[in-house]
């Protein structure tokens, strides 16, 4: 009986494990990275972004540099000077917390009317609810 219950613990943990070690890391731009003349929402159309997931701007530091900023900054490639949440290391990452629309813009002057910007929305990874069962 002691055997079969902890084999049954095992199954139960075993299956919990992937669930909670799925995040991905996406290298935006994929082998390009952050740069000039990449069509980014052309690069994130087909991917699905989950809470818990990491976005990774590699990019040269001399020349360009993250900003994360709101959608109203991202239509109008619009760097506030009060951001804060500036990134130019050249490695960067950013963690997906929370569902919603996430922006980011390259803040050196022309690049992000040249393209060098993203929009992603980022969804809840734990999936829709199960449906309940009959009693």
């Amino acid at each position: 009986m002691a055997i079969h219950r902890s084999l049954v613990i095992f199954a139960i943990v075993a299956l919990m494990v992937p669930a909670i070690s799925l995040a991905t890391d996406f290298v935006v731009g994929d082998d390009y990275g952050w740069t000039l003349g990449i069509n980014y929402e052309e690069w994130a159309k087909d991917k699905q972004f989950f809470v818990g997931d990491t976005l990774v701007f590699t990019y040269n530091a001399t020349f360009h540099n993250v900003y994360k900023v709101n959608g109203d900054d991202f239509q109008s490639c619009t760097v506030p000077s009060n951001n804060c949440l500036v990134f130019f290391t050249g490695n960067d990452t950013f963690k997906l917390e929370t569902t919603g629309n996430e922006w980011y813009v390259c803040g050196v002057i022309g690049h992000c009317d040249l393209g060098m910007k993203l929009n992603i929305t980022v969804v809840d990874g734990t999936g829709p609810a199960a449906a309940p069962s009959a009693a």
